[in-house]
């Protein structure tokens, strides 16, 4: 009994004098972890710092020689028209392709004013109706060209922001007709040319619809979210092949779709998003979560790197958020609707 009372007290001494080694070893581990979350955030903080204001994109020449041809989808307004005029700027001919031929024929005029050299082409086509003769004369005149650059930019977004339940069949099939059939059947017009010549860039036109669930948009947000993971896996396929394929991340622009018309630090004009957008080719900017996507513009860049790595893409207060500023714009746009109907009765 006596050497078993001595055994255990000894056991008991042992025990305490364990316990504060296993705490101190603990207090390491968490802070170890914790240290190396925290600098793997300013890493990668770094890293999108370095990618919006230091380091340079791929020259646009490395895609195609001058002469070469761009070919612009929804290219008669806002970014579209923008990025055909400066990659006329940069030396390539351009294919100017969306619905309204008189804007497509005055943007033409004036990109063969400015750059005397420079070759267009237009093609006017709905990309809501989906229709394989238009995708024929397409096809038609993309084969005749020496394609080093395609800029999928058509899309559609709601009128107003609306639930789900309320979106009309009509509005559902135009979004996902434009923004995902009409990107995806001229990306293969274009690639197999690319392959063959084994050189090319692909810009498709993304956004934080896309990267966020957008409460109120969800249809627009779903399409937005496929070109996302559709454009990340034809970036790995094509990349083999020569071809850049990256997808611009954006926030909001002055434009016709977004109905914003005053530019601020987060809302860029077309003229400074594009600019942004072809001198970081190949740069992820504020979007290092996603492989051939990019963020390219100062201020979305950061927004978007706080969104994906710092609060989640999921996460329920910025989902809340961004839902209460989608029901307030659509609760003004009702009323405004509402003021026009009443002045049109009276």
């Amino acid at each position: 009994m006596e050497f078993l009372s001595k055994h255990t007290e000894c056991l008991s001494k042992c025990q305490l004098n364990l316990a504060p080694g296993l705490q101190t070893v603990g207090a390491l581990a968490l802070l170890t972890t914790g240290g190396l979350f925290i600098a793997c955030k300013a890493l990668t903080f770094l890293r999108v710092i370095l990618s919006l204001f230091v380091l340079p994109g791929k020259p646009l020449r490395s895609f195609g020689p001058r002469g070469s041809w761009a070919v612009v989808t929804g290219a008669s307004d806002g970014l579209g028209k923008e990025f055909s005029l400066q990659l006329a700027r940069a030396g390539y001919n351009i294919l100017l392709v969306s619905r309204t031929a008189s804007k497509l024929n005055a943007l033409a005029e004036e990109i063969t004013s400015k750059h005397r050299s420079t070759q267009t082409k237009t093609l006017s086509m709905d990309f809501a109706r989906n229709d394989d003769e238009d995708f024929d004369r397409l096809k038609g005149l993309i084969d005749e060209l020496d394609v080093s650059v395609l800029v999928n930019n058509v899309g559609k977004s709601h009128d107003i922001p609306t639930p789900f339940a309320l979106t009309p069949e009509e509005e559902m099939a135009d979004i996902i007709n434009i923004n995902c059939h009409g990107t995806l059947r001229t990306t293969q017009l274009v690639v197999p040319g690319m392959i063959q010549r084994k050189r090319g860039l692909i810009l498709t036109m993304g956004s934080f619809g896309g990267l966020l669930p957008t409460p109120l948009l969800a249809t627009y947000s779903g399409s937005k979210a496929f070109l996302q993971q559709w454009s990340t896996a034809l970036g790995s396929e094509l990349e083999q092949h020569g071809i850049t394929v990256e997808l611009v991340q954006a926030y909001l622009i002055t434009s016709a779709m977004s109905k914003v018309r005053r530019t601020t630090a987060m809302i860029p004009d077309p003229r400074s998003f594009v600019k942004s957008v072809l001198a970081k080719i190949g740069r992820n900017g504020g979007s290092p979560s996603y492989a051939y996507s990019s963020s390219p513009y100062w201020s979305h860049g950061i927004m978007a790197w706080f969104l994906t790595c710092i609060t989640g893409p999921m996460n329920k207060l910025v989902l809340g958020r961004n839902r209460a500023m989608h029901e307030s714009i659509r609760t003004r746009a009702l009323r405004k609707a509402e003021r026009e109907k009443g002045k049109k009765r009276a």
